[in-house]
């Protein structure tokens, strides 16, 4: 069955773009997944659409309303069973590759996408079955995390890459391992040379050689990002 993604954005603009190019574009036409933008404007409905009010208690900046988000999530849920609402948040649990492969099994996300100050927390409070930060780093909006969910995860559906291995051999996919670095022709440019082993022919040294290099990297990765025990 094909995957169902839900976005639920105050500028749904942002996501067009991103979502019908390359990998994500191909995932769609093969109907692997159906992505689909939800403009929050739709489900305000003063005069003026507005979606955003000052908070309670002072304070700069502008939240997102409740009364629209709750309007189009009730609706959507009265259409279908979602496995996972997700909200993208600075407090949420690290988005990793065991998160992604788990959703890849998913039928139906959804992803409530923040902006501006922020959302009123009674959506999160009410809804959010998944908080999930993509790193400790402030954004513009949650259109940008959901971005990053919807590539990793739709990268790993069946068919959707013309090769299928090249998911499962790809840096994260074992656990927290780093893959040795790739070359192609030319074996030499500007004086920069491709390391002999890979143009020998020698199946096993080639092998040892990329888990010596993976080894490497993947320490000095954990080194650097003290992830070390």
């Amino acid at each position: 069955m094909m995957m169902r993604i839900d976005v639920i954005s105050a500028v749904p603009d942002s996501l067009i773009s991103p979502l019908n190019t390359s990998i994500i574009k191909r995932a769609q036409e093969r109907k692997k997944v159906e992505i689909i933008v939800h403009n929050l404007r739709d489900y305000a409905h003063d005069k003026h659409k507005q979606i955003d009010d000052k908070p309670f208690g002072g304070g700069p900046g502008m939240l997102l309303k409740p009364e629209p988000f709750f309007e189009c999530i009730e609706k959507l849920l009265c259409e279908r069973k979602y496995d996972h609402i997700v909200f993208p948040t600075p407090g949420g649990k690290f988005y990793d590759q065991s998160i992604a492969n788990k959703w890849s099994l998913a039928q139906n996300i959804m992803i409530i996408a923040g902006h501006y100050k922020g959302i009123d927390d009674r959506v999160r409070e009410k809804f959010a079955t998944d908080e999930i930060s993509i790193g400790m780093y402030v954004l513009t909006g949650g259109e940008i995390a959901a971005l990053v969910i919807i590539d990793s995860v739709v990268r790993l559906l069946p068919g959707v890459l013309n090769d299928s291995e090249s998911a499962l051999n790809d840096s994260l996919m074992d656990g927290n391992i780093i893959e040795a670095p790739y070359y192609t022709r030319p074996a030499e440019y500007k004086e920069l040379k491709v390391p002999d082993v890979l143009l020998s022919g020698h199946e096993k040294n080639v092998r040892e050689w990329k888990a010596e290099q993976s080894k490497i990297l993947t320490e000095k990765w954990k080194k650097i990002n003290k992830l070390e025990k």
